[in-house]
């Protein structure tokens, strides 16, 4: 049998959401039907079925280390020539114009190159523009109740805004009119995408998931009819086009559901968030920075659609075929698997004391998660039952639920009064299973501290029922036990010894708060040792179910937990949530030059402060020292003073009457040799030769 070679296909912005996912399903597509099942043997038939029916290539926007083995080649940054070069190499070429408006002109450009250089095909090719249905957001149906459909595409008017659109939809069908069998276009109209992620809906998808807010925001007044189409559905309209190559050349690829924009974020709110809605000025919507403007354009089409084409011409293997609202526990386990948010679920355990709490908070704080405690697990219900019953109304449709919620709250309270402030264990299990199951926890994970407490209260809290397979067996149903089971079980411990001076040392405050007064503490311990040496332990229950406990021991050789906390997080991995957005990164990007500008202007007015200090005590010092300097000299001079009286004394007496004369003779003499003269006058008048 010849061997079947596979197609070359090209696609634009093969890193972009719509490219890389249909690229994804393309590459995943196998040769099979097109194997003639009498051409060979049963073994041949399976060889050429596991044939890839196709070899996907394509531009990239930007350099990047994600790897992606469904794509053969990658193309950055190519001129005209290159990339022609590139797409007379395959056999299809599809362009997606659904994101990003840029790629308007090279589409126009890469059709027109194409469709000039048929002559020089070696093989016919294909072109599919992916296009959008707000190339009709303008059209005016007959019949609000009629649906549009791509039988009438010429009748289209498309938005302000996808008036380039429509023109290249209009030039890539003229195109393909000349020599259909060397060159065939097709235009499909994609609805507003949705699945494996998400895009224009991801907004909506992350503040449910975040849990932030109170109420999910509704841009406008919610009314408008969404078209829109599961990602994976629309690369396989694109497979069936590629396969079967229909006549019809504009193809609407839009699911059968007419939902308005109020239900599928009803649907998002109520599958990921608080349930509830809120209307908001449409204007709002810009100020989120999330959307970028043609997103903005498509939030608001209003349109009732029908591809009558597709289910007359194809038999597609519909993932949504009834559409996102329908579907929607399906898409939000896809936007969870795809964007890796995954919840992480761990119980942590012990004996009292040993620091669960300070463990689970520190898990929590790093990763992110809902510290579930019993305390504040049975107040925060009693909470929500006070407000469901107090905000009930009579005429309401859920009288119901309200009655139940009452007669749960009585019994609550009951139970309390009864048993000195605690819960029966039937009515326990209840509240925490409703906590667990609360899309909090079920989107981000919780650390359950310090519960269960036995064997039983293990198996109510997580046990699934047994269910009866097709062929008789019987089989655990995973569904329920799947989303609140711990992945992680932490048991921790420490002697008792270890524990007893932990209490003693603990302040009084935290010793009231914990119930540590020593009898309470001390039969709290035995308890917990007495339950933990049966066989039937909660961690005995957890081994059971192959989630075998991670036993870490304190010591006082520890006493911060560092080490302890490092087994933890090397235990449970990286965080498997949202990283910190554009605006979160910016904000900490501007704290943290604001806490480098402060600490700059600090340590400035720290160094002016110093020069200033040093300054002042060498004026100080200088000061002194002239003082000093100053006090010397007048001492000296006091001491000069003394000393030369003495001798002042001795020559005014002795000397200097003498030497006057000798001065005033040699003056009126005028001698030749005055000092001779002077010398002589007094050796003749030496009073001491008398």
């Amino acid at each position: 049998m010849e061997k079947m070679t596979p197609k070359r296909v090209f696609i634009n912005n093969i890193d972009s959401y719509a490219s890389k996912c249909v690229a994804k399903f393309l590459c995943e597509c196998v040769g099979g039907a097109a194997v003639d099942p009498d051409a060979g043997t049963e073994e041949e038939e399976r060889t050429h079925s596991r044939a890839p029916a196709f070899q996907v290539v394509g531009t990239v926007s930007d350099t990047c280390h994600e790897d992606r083995p469904y794509v053969l080649e990658e193309y950055l940054h190519l001129n005209r020539d290159q990339l022609l070069s590139k797409l007379m190499d395959c056999d299809i070429v599809i362009y997606n114009i659904t994101q990003h408006a840029e790629q308007l002109e090279e589409a126009c450009w890469a059709a027109s190159a194409l469709h000039n250089e048929m002559e020089r095909f070696t093989r016919p090719k294909m072109f599919i523009l992916v296009s959008t249905v707000m190339t009709w957001a303008c059209s005016k149906p007959v019949d609000p109740d009629v649906p549009f459909t791509d039988e009438i595409f010429r009748r289209r008017r498309a938005h302000p805004n996808f008036r380039q659109h429509i023109d290249l939809e209009k030039r890539v069908v003229k195109m393909g009119k000349s020599n259909r069998t060397l060159f065939s276009t097709y235009v499909v109209a994609s609805g507003l995408q949705y699945g494996l992620g998400e895009q224009v809906f991801h907004f909506f998808f992350k503040t449910s998931w975040l849990g932030q807010e109170q109420e999910i925001p509704v841009f406008g007044d919610g009314c408008n009819i969404v078209p829109t189409i599961h990602i994976s559905d629309l690369a396989s309209v694109i497979q069936n086009v590629i396969e079967h190559q229909p006549k019809p050349y504009y193809l609407l690829a839009v699911d059968s559901s007419n939902s308005t924009m109020e239900d599928i974020l009803k649907a998002v709110s109520s599958s990921l968030g608080p349930g509830k809605i809120q209307k908001r000025p449409f204007e709002e919507a810009s100020l989120t920075q999330e959307f970028s403007v043609m997103e903005l354009d498509s939030l608001l089409v209003n349109l009732r659609m029908e591809a009558v084409h597709l289910k007359e011409l194809f038999s597609i293997s519909w993932l949504c075929e009834s559409g996102l609202v329908d579907n929607m526990e399906l898409v939000v386990e896809e936007y969870q698997q795809s964007r890796g948010l995954l919840p992480i679920r761990v119980c942590v355990l012990g004996p009292p004391a040993v620091g669960k709490s300070s463990v689970a908070k520190q898990i929590c704080e790093h990763y992110k998660l809902h510290h579930i405690t019993l305390k504040e697990t049975v107040s925060l219900s009693i909470a929500v039952l006070e407000d469901a019953v107090r905000s009930a109304d009579p005429d309401a449709d859920n009288e119901d639920s309200a009655a139940e919620a009452k007669e749960l709250l009585e019994s609550m309270k009951e139970s309390m009064e009864q048993n000195g402030g605690l819960l029966e264990d039937h009515l326990l299990m209840k509240v925490v299973k409703d906590r667990l199951m609360s899309n909090p926890c079920r989107n981000q994970g919780f650390v359950l501290d310090d519960f269960p407490k036995t064997y039983e209260q293990a198996k109510e809290l997580f046990y699934a029922e047994e269910q009866e397979s097709e062929d008789g067996t019987s089989q655990i149903s995973s569904s329920y036990k799947r989303k609140i089971m711990p992945e992680c079980v932490l048991c921790l411990d420490a002697s008792d010894g270890f524990l007893k001076d932990r209490v003693m040392n603990l302040p009084e405050r935290l010793v009231q708060d914990h119930s540590y007064q020593q009898e309470h503490f001390l039969r709290r311990l035995d308890r917990y040792r007495e339950n933990n040496i049966k066989d039937e332990s909660v961690g005995n229950y957890f081994d059971e179910l192959d989630t075998t406990p991670l036993y870490l021991v304190s010591s006082s050789e520890e006493p911060d937990c560092l080490l302890l906390m490092q087994k933890i997080l090397d235990t449970l991995g990286q965080p498997r949530n949202y990283g910190p957005g554009c605006h979160e990164v910016e904000e900490e990007e501007r704290r943290k030059a604001e806490e480098r500008m402060r600490r700059e202007d600090q340590e400035r007015a720290e160094q002016e402060r110093r020069e200033e200090e040093e300054a002042t005590h060498r004026a100080a010092c200088w000061d002194e020292w002239k003082a000093g300097l100053e006090g010397v000299r007048q001492q000296e001079e006091e001491l000069l003073e003394v000393q030369s009286v003495p001798m002042r004394i001795y020559l005014m007496e002795l000397v200097m009457p003498t030497l006057t004369r000798g001065l005033m003779e040699c003056c009126t003499a005028h001698p030749q040799d005055p000092v001779d003269f002077l010398a002589e006058f007094l050796i003749r008048n030496n009073p001491f030769n008398s």
